[in-house]
């Protein structure tokens, strides 16, 4: 398989792929049509040359694909027919700080705060730090679960389908048309659920050596070192897209396996939809 250096996200009736050069949304139209819009890949490592160095990358990258995604959301949402109005920049950066603060309360400080109840109970910090990984990993199991049982999620997903099925022709070096799509899995190793899986994980690792202080110090130790583990993080889902060791694949299965449920078998006019937007990027 050829490596790839392309990367997209599901919106609203489409698929948004984004290359180091360019990205692209294409967008279902209520008349059937493909609306395509594409722009040059614009990154703060190109002007800041230091953060393209390991683990730096990986933190840029989480913040930029929070703030093109979300644009790319709403973009996709106005060309498929649905009511709203394009955001603006101010518009995009509550949405992104809106992200990360409901992100960091429900996965990061709300496992800690439901862990202090069990320290009365347990006196063993690696052991207390673990049950709080524990229910971290639970609250965003339950909670990728409870968004794949929605109808409207569900289409979306069928998208994030039809996106993995096109890069993993894309990588196999095959022409780009539905039939040689149609024939590919909607799983993909470098994918963002895996990734978002794999920060759990390592946050597991990292947060159980660090003791058990109050309450306040946990918290703040925590967002503090989030953005390490992002970056590590990163690292391990970037290998593990190029690698074929079998010890990779079996740290990576676990997010394969939850990608079970953020993806869908698409229908042919989605890959469509997907094969229009990978075009311009390739």
């Amino acid at each position: 398989m050829k490596q790839c250096n392309i990367g997209g996200q599901a919106v609203i009736e489409g698929v948004m792929m984004r290359s180091p050069k360019k990205t692209a949304i294409a967008v279902r139209k209520p008349d059937n049509s493909i609306f395509i819009y594409k722009e040059p890949t614009r990154s703060l490592s190109e002007r800041f040359k230091f953060l393209k160095l390991p683990v730096l990358r990986g933190m840029l990258a989480l913040i930029e694909s929070l703030v093109v995604g979300i644009r790319a959301l709403s973009f996709s949402a106005q060309q498929a027919g649905e009511e709203g109005e394009e955001l603006t920049t101010k518009d995009v950066i509550i949405a992104v700080v809106s992200a990360v603060v409901f992100g960091v309360g429900i996965f990061m400080i709300l496992p800690t705060i439901v862990a202090k109840f069990i320290h009365g109970v347990l006196s063993n910090t690696v052991l207390l730090n673990l049950i709080e990984g524990v229910v971290r990993l639970s609250i965003f199991l339950l909670y990728v679960v409870m968004i794949s049982r929605m109808k409207d999620i569900q289409r979306v997903f069928q998208y994030h389908g039809a996106e993995h099925k096109s890069i993993h022709c894309l990588e196999a070096e095959e022409e780009l048309k539905v039939e040689n799509v149609r024939k590919y899995s909607t799983l993909h190793p470098r994918c963002g659920t895996s990734f978002l899986l794999i920060v759990m994980l390592v946050s597991i690792m990292v947060f159980s050596f660090l003791g058990w202080p109050n309450l306040l110090l946990r918290i703040v130790s925590r967002l503090l070192l989030f953005p390490l583990v992002a970056g590590v993080s990163y690292e391990i889902i970037k290998y593990a897209g190029r690698s074929n060791s079998p010890f990779i694949k079996t740290i990576n299965a676990p997010g394969l396996w939850l990608q079970k449920l953020t993806t869908r078998e698409p229908d042919d006019s989605q890959i469509e939809v997907a094969i229009e937007a990978l075009k311009e990027v390739r």
